[in-house]
C-alpha cells in the first residue's frame, strides 16, 4: 500500500536517505520545512517525525491529532521504556529507533499505514503493566539525558558546560528534578531512575 509520507528530521542526510528508501518502496515522500502546513494540505498521510528535543515532543503532540486522518511514527534515540510510552501517549501510532535499517523502516511504514502499530517490546510491556506515566512525575528526555551523564560520572559543572547552562542554573534544575522525582539528591535520583527502568 503506497502512502504519502512526510519525513521530519533536523539532519538533511537522514531525511534524504529515509526519503530514498521509502520512495524506492513506492511511497510519495516529501521533506517539508513546516510539517503543520504540509498536514493542512494533505488529506491522508503519514509523518515520520524524529523526536530529539523538548520542542520535538511539543510538535509530536500537535501533529499526532487523533481527529485527523494522518498517522505519526515517532523516531526516538531511545525508543524503549519511558520514551516509547511517552511517544504513544503523545499520539504516535508507531515508534522506531533512530538507528533503524531499511527493512525495519519499510515494514513499520507498511504496518502503520494499514492501521496497526509497531512498538518496541519494552514500551509495550510498560504500557501494559508498568506505572502510568504522569507528565508531572516523569522526567523529560532532557532530564533523562542529565541523569545519564550523572551516571557516567559528570560533575554538575561538567553537565552544565555540556548542555549550555551556567553551573548555578544547572544546580537549580537538578534540584527541581530531584524534587519532582521525590528524592533528595543525585544518588537517590540515579537509583530511582534505574529502579524505574529509565536508564
Amino acid at each position: 500500500m503506497a502512502a504519502r509520507i512526510a519525513v521530519v528530521d533536523p539532519l538533511p542526510m537522514f531525511r534524504q536517505g529515509t526519503a530514498a528508501v521509502l520512495s524506492a518502496a513506492g511511497h510519495t515522500v516529501e521533506t517539508p520545512r513546516d510539517v503543520r502546513t504540509w498536514l493542512r494540505r494533505a488529506s491522508t498521510s503519514l509523518v515520520l517525525l524524529s523526536v530529539l528535543t523538548e520542542d520535538d515532543w511539543d510538535l509530536l503532540a500537535l501533529v499526532a491529532d487523533p481527529t485527523r486522518s494522518h498517522l505519526v511514527i515517532a523516531v526516538l534515540e531511545d525508543e524503549s521504556g519511558v520514551p516509547g510510552v511517552k511517544a504513544v501517549r503523545a499520539g504516535a501510532r508507531s515508534v522506531l529507533p533512530r538507528n533503524f535499517d531499511a527493512e525495519t523502516l519499510k515494514l513499520t511504514v507498511e504496518v502503520t499505514a494499514s492501521g496497526r502499530s509497531v512498538l518496541p517490546a519494552e514500551a509495550t510491556a510498560a504500557l501494559a503493566t508498568g506505572p502510568t506515566p504522569d507528565s508531572a512525575l516523569f522526567p523529560t528526555a532532557d532530564q533523562l539525558s542529565w541523569l545519564r551523564h550523572l551516571v557516567a560520572g559528570d560533575t554538575v559543572a561538567q553537565l552544565a558546560d555540556r548542555v549550555g547552562y551556567s553551573e548555578r542554573a544547572m544546580f537549580r534544575m537538578l534540584q527541581s528534578l530531584y524534587s519532582q522525582l521525590g528524592v533528595r539528591n543525585r544518588i537517590e535520583a540515579i537509583l530511582h531512575a534505574q529502579a524505574s527502568g529509565w536508564l
